[in-house]
């Protein structure tokens, strides 16, 4: 893709011509450390898991905390959002209405209502 030896065009100049940064040529990703594979093997091992899959981000924040490990949520969600895990809870039903309002069927019977109204 970029050749550094190429003495036609410089490395910014190949940079520019495919649309990248320059920076980003020379910049290697590191990846995830050690530790942060560890904490993703505990949280995937974690008894929590299976006992408990409600456990969000802050659950299972308090749970390796008690473990010994120093983390804190920021970090834990990141983790979990890379491995693709989310809690399950219940979500609001916001298509059945409540008791007690009144329902309008169409906005045909609402105008229907107003004209009777002003006349």
């Amino acid at each position: 893709m970029i050749e550094p030896a190429n003495s036609a065009l410089s490395i910014g100049q190949q940079c520019k011509l495919l649309s990248i940064a320059r920076s980003s040529f020379y910049s290697t990703p590191k990846g995830e450390t050690e530790q942060n594979h560890d904490l993703m093997r505990r949280i995937d091992e974690c008894p929590a898991d299976l006992e408990t899959p409600f456990f969000g981000v802050r659950q299972m924040t308090w749970h390796l905390r008690n473990d010994g490990h120093l983390v804190n949520e920021k970090r834990i969600r990141r983790l979990m959002r890379l491995m693709g895990l989310m809690p399950i809870y219940q979500k609001p039903n916001t298509s059945r209405p409540a008791k007690g309002h009144k329902t309008y069927h169409s906005p045909l019977c609402l105008n229907q209502w107003r004209t009777r109204l002003v006349c």
